[in-house]
């Protein structure tokens, strides 16, 4: 099940109570104070897990708890300290405060932890209420509550290259060419009904991830159609395939390509400002061959690259991964230098 938002509760451990007690031993008199402090409440983490890609294990509306921290006892026994809790999430996890929509965090790198809710303190117990002139404190601290809280999480698909199109236009079948996923593939629409990702592996040791979203149909930005509720799993790519069919009878590829254009733009958060490859899908049933030259000039005109191709016979495949390959090369190498300079500027 491919579950990409959820609302979980995490409750941290509460502290231990510190402890009252005085050290009574045959031949030691006036022994003192021996409470010991309760030990620290647990805390509820949320990490990143490489091989994770949903919330399916986590869950709605679950309450996740850490342990209490244990009682302080006497003879100068400190208590336990709670364990924590950790709950896996996938990379690109953002965390949302749920009642305030506050954004607590964007875990995108694996191994990325954010404390979720912190565990409380134990209380003191009285040993350390002893002065040179209170030798014989009768007072220990409660612990502190832990912190409670209710979070959403919401998934957003770490790939370098996203594939946007209407439905069946050969998204499906390019990915499953290029790549090792295997979405399901038919003659009908909206056969893809969650996202697939896929590695793209070229040259020797280089790689990029491709995913490819449900198919859109105009009014996708206003929740038509089910490409809209996972636009937001291509806005952290750095390019955009749009692929148009140019064999299906009764439709015109200029208008589906503007119309794309459109629900990208609608949808916002900077989708048509990333790079786009226009591809025209399904060359091989070509239905009207003046249809690429009109497409070559729509995408000269928006500044895209533009390839004829058909994941069916592998038309034109190899390039079009040539110039995904190149401009996620180009984004990654523009992102260092800004890591670096960031650095320098650091130190």
């Amino acid at each position: 099940m491919f579950l990409d938002e959820v609302r979980i509760r995490v409750q941290a451990g509460d502290g231990g109570r510190g402890c009252v007690s005085f050290r009574r031993e045959k031949f030691v008199p006036r022994g003192g104070p021996d409470g010991g402090d309760g030990g620290d409440g647990g805390s509820v983490y949320l990490e990143a897990r490489l091989h994770l890609s949903t919330f399916a294990h986590l869950g709605n509306l679950k309450n996740y708890r850490a342990e209490r921290g244990e009682h302080g006892r006497g003879s100068d026994q400190h208590g336990a300290r709670g364990e924590g809790l950790v709950l896996p999430v996938p990379p690109g996890t953002l965390v949302y405060d749920d009642g305030g929509g506050e954004c607590l965090a964007d875990l995108v790198a694996p191994g990325a932890r954010f404390v979720a809710a912190r565990g409380g303190r134990g209380g003191r117990g009285n040993a350390a209420f002893a002065t040179s002139t209170n030798r014989a404190p009768r007072r220990a601290d409660d612990g502190k509550p832990g912190e409670q809280r209710t979070l959403r999480l919401e998934l957003k698909l770490l790939a370098d290259v996203g594939l946007v199109g209407f439905p069946n236009v050969g998204k499906s079948t390019l990915i499953s060419r290029i790549s090792a996923a295997r979405p399901k593939i038919a003659d009908y629409p909206f056969t893809t009904l969650t996202p697939h990702l896929g590695v793209v592996r070229y040259e020797e040791w280089k790689s990029f991830v491709v995913t490819d979203i449900p198919g859109l149909i105009e009014g996708a930005h206003r929740g038509a159609g089910l490409g809209a509720e996972f636009l937001r799993h291509i806005e952290r790519t750095s390019v955009l395939v749009h692929m148009v069919d140019v064999s299906a009878t009764g439709r015109e590829p200029l208008e589906d390509a503007a119309a794309i254009e459109k629900e990208l733009k609608e949808f916002g958060h900077g989708l048509e400002k990333k790079p786009q490859i226009l591809a025209a899908s399904k060359v091989d049933a070509l239905r009207a061959p003046g249809a690429l030259d009109a497409l070559a000039g729509y995408a000269s005109k928006r500044g895209a690259v533009f390839f004829p191709v058909s994941a069916a016979t592998g038309e034109g495949v190899d390039a079009l991964v040539g110039a995904m390959a190149q401009h996620v090369e180009k984004i990654r190498a523009e992102r260092a230098a800004l890591e670096e300079n960031s650095r320098e500027a650091r130190a």
